[in-house]
């Protein structure tokens, strides 16, 4: 099996090529294409190659399906015998990208 982890939005992802996952909002078009910059372990059946802190010879493109919000997150406030409540929410803005393909300077 072959994955790489990836760092994006202050958060480290594992991805498969083929993969759909949930990242922070990114700065691109629904159906641009795109490469992560920061790619921090990649493995190849038993080979793995750790990066540090960064791997240069392997390139994670992906492309970006769709933005969206996140599900409403509610956050409560309260203090004792005070007579305060206060109820905030919050929703996260997030991009649906598919990881099109792991390259590596030997597939190269």
């Amino acid at each position: 099996m072959e994955y790489a982890i990836v760092k994006t939005g202050g958060k480290q992802y594992k991805v498969l090529k083929d993969s759909v996952i949930e990242v922070d909002r990114l700065d691109f078009k629904p159906g641009e294409k795109f490469s992560f910059k920061e790619v921090l372990l990649y493995v190849e059946g038993d080979k793995i190659k750790l990066g540090r802190p960064m791997l240069n010879d392997v390139q994670v493109t992906a492309t970006v399906l769709e933005h969206f919000k996140g599900k409403k997150l509610r956050i409560a406030k309260f203090k004792a015998k005070s007579r305060y409540r206060k109820v905030t929410g919050h929703r996260q803005y997030l991009t649906k990208i598919k990881i099109i393909d792991i390259l590596t300077a030997v597939k190269n």
